[in-house]
């Protein structure tokens, strides 16, 4: 927090805040992105998923790793000399500018409601720990959780959360690599930890179709385009950036996608009576390591989930201030007033999302549905629009609309467990891929091809 409101003092405008003036280099784009993806879901959720499903579900973050690989060397560097060139701020920017505005306010709408969810996962995860921990009441945990973010975020945004990012990673570094051989040797070293599951079929299984696939159509096409993520690739100040910091992210997040399973496995060992699988990783810093190594461990997690909410507040408060207040409420503002809203839209996100964790404790139903509405409402149209000329406003709308709506009549036929292979990422991508084609091939002529001349690379 201190750290935050220091640099904050550095941000004179809303180019600060919301791109960091665009002069964010290689390093700065690695950690302020690795940070943002290791959150909720890869501490948290993922240890979680590894205590009941085994090494399976290392897919959970490998996902994310495919995903940002096509981020960095595809969809990365188009979309930030597009933003470059035509003054971009957010994703929003770059479908209106793209699209028309109809485009804008329906994604805008759907972000809105999800990233209020991804924020809940990462305070749930911030007052499970707490909880546990501490015997801090569960809901103070959150808040504590939301206060921390919204404190040194709110002073500066993107400039600001890059920064305090590299700190937040170094301490994530360091306590899950200390921390995972010692629960390793607590269960008897790599023989004991092998042993752990094979009365159960699969749980040393790693490529397991009905895991791998739901967390890859789920998960990778989301760390492609997600606006909090593309925001960051518009603060690089080149594509070499772009390409350094999100490729060596991708790396990271690749070598650290079995740790969260291994200490699964591990916690599946050492505490088989665990009632609430979310408890696991909590359970294996503060019963199996020494106080020095649980505390920093815990402070790792408490890193992670903190610099992933940075990551939802700036998609937030980006979308409140650019997409809502600048174009639609007081499109003559000042870059001071915009900036203003900005800040009070953090606060305002904050409590919200305090609040819906407090209703909802799964950090991974929350963030698998965020996750799912993310891939099928954005995916095409994003994709669609960099590298396809003849991309309109009218086959984008048919993306989304069929996408979403293909997902959720998925998801709540079958509980979210999807028909067969057909889960309801995969069924809501299909739908709008088909959509999508669909659309451009009865275009007429006169309707075809968006705003932007050639693909993105042109651009």
């Amino acid at each position: 927090m201190a750290l935050g409101l220091w640099i904050g003092r550095r941000v004179r405008g809303g180019a600060d805040f919301f791109v960091a003036s665009r002069q964010l280099g290689p390093g700065l784009i690695f950690s302020t992105m690795l940070a943002a993806n290791i959150g909720a879901g890869s501490t948290v959720g993922a240890t979680a998923q590894g205590f009941v499903t085994g090494l399976a579900a290392a897919w959970w973050v490998g996902s994310a790793a495919i995903g940002s690989v096509v981020m960095a060397f595809l969809v990365g560097p188009a979309m930030r000399r597009v933003a470059a060139s035509k003054n971009l701020s957010s994703l929003g920017d770059y479908l209106e500018f793209r699209y028309d505005r109809r485009v804008r306010a329906v994604i805008a709408l759907l972000l809105w409601i999800g990233s209020i969810a991804i924020l809940a996962a990462q305070l749930i995860a911030i007052g499970t720990i707490l909880n546990y921990v501490a015997g801090v009441p569960f809901a103070w945990g959150c808040a504590i959780g939301g206060l921390v973010v919204c404190v040194y975020f709110s002073a500066g945004g993107l400039l600001t959360s890059a920064w305090v990012n590299v700190v937040q990673l170094i301490v994530k570094i360091g306590g899950f690599a200390i921390a995972l051989p010692l629960a390793i040797k607590a269960v008897g070293g790599w023989n004991g930890l092998t042993a752990i599951g094979t009365d159960r079929a699969l749980y040393w299984t790693f490529w397991r179709a009905d895991v791998a696939l739901g967390y890859l159509f789920a998960f990778a096409p989301a760390f492609v385009i997600s606006p909090g993520l593309l925001q960051k690739v518009f603060g690089a100040r080149d594509d070499r950036a772009v390409r350094l910091g999100v490729g060596w992210n991708a790396v990271g997040l690749a070598l650290y996608a079995v740790v969260p399973a291994l200490l699964g496995i591990a916690a599946g060992g050492l505490f088989p009576e665990l009632a609430d699988s979310q408890q696991a990783l909590p359970a294996i810093l503060v019963r199996t390591v020494p106080p020095l190594v649980g505390a920093i461990g815990l402070a790792a997690v408490f890193s992670a989930e903190v610099s992933a909410a940075d990551a939802v507040l700036l998609m937030l408060t980006t979308s409140l201030s650019q997409d809502l207040y600048k174009r639609y409420v007081a499109p003559q503002a000042s870059d001071a007033q915009v900036l203003r809203t900005a800040r009070i839209a953090t606060i305002a996100s904050s409590t919200l999302g305090v609040g819906l964790a407090v209703a909802s404790r799964s950090i991974v139903d929350v963030l698998t549905i965020f996750y799912t509405l993310m891939s099928v409402s954005l995916f095409v149209p994003v994709v669609g629009g960099l590298f396809v000329r003849r991309t309109n406003t009218t086959s984008a709308l048919a993306a989304i609309t069929s996408g979403v709506a293909a997902m959720l009549v998925n998801h709540v036929a079958t509980g979210g467990r999807g028909w067969g292979m057909v889960t309801p990422a995969l069924g809501g991508l299909v739908a709008a891929l088909v959509a999508w084609t669909t659309a451009l091939l009865f275009a007429s002529d006169s309707t075809r091809g968006g705003r932007m001349h050639g693909n993105a690379v042109q651009a």
